[in-house]
């Protein structure tokens, strides 16, 4: 049986905590029966008890005073840290501030004033360990490309992630990366992800059923709805295997629940999405809390069940594919096609079933969670702006005709839709935010006049936010606040993103950039294409919106982004609308003004 995580982190701690006063005592004890030395029981426990404190601030101190004496070896500097609420206390309001965030927060809110004050790359000084966090272009750009050699995603990540993500491509370094790297990308080839058949069905059939359903006079819930898209088109391109959760029928609004089927409630796959966003929330929080995570999940690891959930669902997957791997004919000198799915593709690669399952998982993150949250929030600016609305239409007519299916040429040539998936993939980011662990010393440019570069010590874990960082009015104009696609076709895409291309990462760069991006532009434009061809009018439902999930009055209030807000945008590993997306829209008629 397993040792729960927090008895396991305590054991690990017994030569940390243990170690200094046993040393003081055995020292004591030395000294009295080879020197004759003798010291009073109450200085001996005293001492005994303050060994491991004291030396903890010494190291702390010790440490800080190399890293400064590195740094000035390097012409470089330390980078400034946020000051503690209660000096002492080793940053537990700031980790305290970061899980109340996480939970009811606006996503990078906490770390606007932090920004105003020690500007765009500051420190956060934890209990645990030392967090970097940093906005810079030019920084984010040395973490992903430049240094990538210097930057991994560290023991520490990888731990607290390992629940969830196993050793998949997301939670992997070095040669694990590199083998889940090479097995993948041949994968993603012109041929295959413009390969819309699979498209095509999924988003007729999730739109015929919201169609139904808004005909029946209910609302729905467009990030449910695309999630079910993304899920179904997933895993039938990446596995061969369709896992038909659009079968289960959408869910009613919370006050007509009842409504809902036997069959939309037994669905497995509403229990695989259900433990999915349980155990991204959990992993998250994890890395808020930082290595001292353990001690929040004492007497068990409260993501295992939900990916024992994950597991099953998958299991069937995985078993048909090494039957069909196992009935193949693989006799030397032939040519083998690996099939159509990447699956059939890993299967001939590994047959290690704890491989297979970790990478399904890394992969469902990527195929269904980061197309569904752009689907979902570029609804959202749909309805929030009419005139972007009619405008894609327009070019949708144009360019495709207000039935016929898109082509690779069609999706390539539309101009304004890829300039709106941008302009959403910019203030909505689906991975708002990330982070890399220093393998060795590394140094960071400084955009301060006159400044020194920041000195950054082995074993840090960088924090860097694209989700700001895109906001950033002194990186896209003083208009980077408002949603405008237009910033990707005229000037101001020569003024800012061309000569500084890092300042937009909805992908990320380097050698870890997404090997999908291409097939979620794909997807995402061919599902909005069918929408706008198909509905019209489209506008949120607050009326019924559970109420936890409305923007508090308190958001109105403030002069941040968040005041414009009619939604509560969360974050886990990705984004998401908390509550979900409740929204209306009315069916396109063929002799109405849209269609002009």
């Amino acid at each position: 049986m397993a040792i729960p995580p927090g008895p396991r982190y305590i054991f690990t701690l017994i030569p940390f905590l243990l170690g200094p006063p046993a040393v003081v005592y055995g020292g004591f004890k030395f000294s009295n029966a080879f020197f004759g030395l003798t010291v009073s029981s109450w200085f001996t426990t005293i001492a005994v008890v303050l060994a491991r404190p004291v030396l903890s601030i010494f190291e702390r101190y010790f440490t800080r005073y190399m890293d400064r004496t590195s740094a000035a070896a390097s012409n470089a500097f330390i980078v400034p840290h946020v000051e503690e609420k209660r000096p002492g206390f080793a940053g537990l309001s700031i980790m305290a501030a970061l899980v109340k965030d996480l939970k009811n927060g606006y996503p990078g809110d906490m770390f606007l004033p932090w920004m105003e004050k020690y500007g765009n790359v500051f420190q956060l000084r934890l209990i645990s360990d030392n967090r970097v966090i940093t906005f810079e272009p030019d920084h984010i750009k040395s973490i992903l490309a430049t240094q990538f050699d210097a930057f991994d995603k560290g023991p520490f990540l990888y731990k607290q992630l390992h629940s969830l993500l196993g050793t998949g491509v997301f939670n992997s370094d070095g040669d694990m990366w590199k083998f889940h790297r090479s097995m993948t990308r041949p994968f993603f080839s012109r041929e295959r992800i413009s390969h819309f058949d699979i498209f095509e069905a999924h988003a007729d059939n999730a739109l015929k059923q919201a169609a139904n359903r808004l005909a029946e006079g209910y609302p729905i819930d467009f990030q449910d709805l695309v999630s079910r898209f993304t899920l179904d088109s997933a895993t039938e391109f990446l596995f061969g295997n369709d896992v038909q959760s659009l079968s289960a029928g959408i869910p009613y609004p919370p006050a007509w629940a009842h409504l809902n089927t036997e069959t939309f409630k037994n669905h497995p796959s509403n229990e695989f999405v259900e433990a999915f966003l349980r155990s991204q929330i959990q992993a998250a929080l994890r890395t808020r809390v930082g290595r001292t995570w353990p001690m929040t999940e004492f007497w068990g690891d409260k993501i295992k069940a939900d990916r024992d959930i994950l597991d099953r669902f998958s299991q069937p997957i995985l078993v048909e594919a090494l039957r069909k791997k196992d009935l193949e004919n693989t006799g030397a000198g032939t040519d083998r096609d690996y099939g159509d799915s990447l699956l059939s593709h890993l299967v001939h690669h590994t047959q290690d079933i704890n491989v297979l399952k970790d990478e399904l998982v890394n992969l469902l993150v990527a195929g269904r969670d980061t197309t569904g949250c752009t689907l979902t929030f570029a609804f959202y600016m749909l309805a929030e702006h009419p005139e972007v609305a009619r405008r894609l239409r327009q070019e949708v007519f144009e360019q495709v005709g207000p039935t016929n299916r898109p082509t690779y040429d069609n999706l390539r040539d539309m101009r304004y839709l890829r300039a709106f998936v941008n302009e959403v993939l910019r203030l909505y980011p689906p991975v708002p935010f990330d982070s890399r662990t220093t393998t060795k010393p590394a140094v960071l440019t400084s955009k301060a006049p006159g400044s020194k570069p920041y000195y950054i010590p082995k074993d840090t874990r960088v924090l860097y936010g694209v989700f700001n960082m895109h906001r950033r009015t002194d990186l896209w104009g003083p208009d980077a606040l408002e949603f405008d696609p237009d910033r990707f076709l005229d000037e101001r895409l020569h003024k800012y993103l061309t000569p500084n291309p890092y300042i937009f990462l909805p992908f990320n760069a380097g050698p870890r950039i997404c090997l999908g991006q291409q097939f979620a532009y794909h997807e995402a434009s061919f599902f909005l294409v069918r929408l706008l061809q198909q509905f019209t009018n489209f506008r949120l439902a607050p009326d019924v919106q559970p109420p936890e999930s409305k923007p508090p009055g308190s958001w109105a209030a403030t002069d941040r982004p968040k005041a414009k807000e009619k939604i509560i945008p969360g974050t886990h590993l990705t984004m998401y609308v908390k509550g979900g997306l409740w929204v209306r829209m009315d069916p396109l008629k063929p002799e109405g003004p849209e269609m002009a």
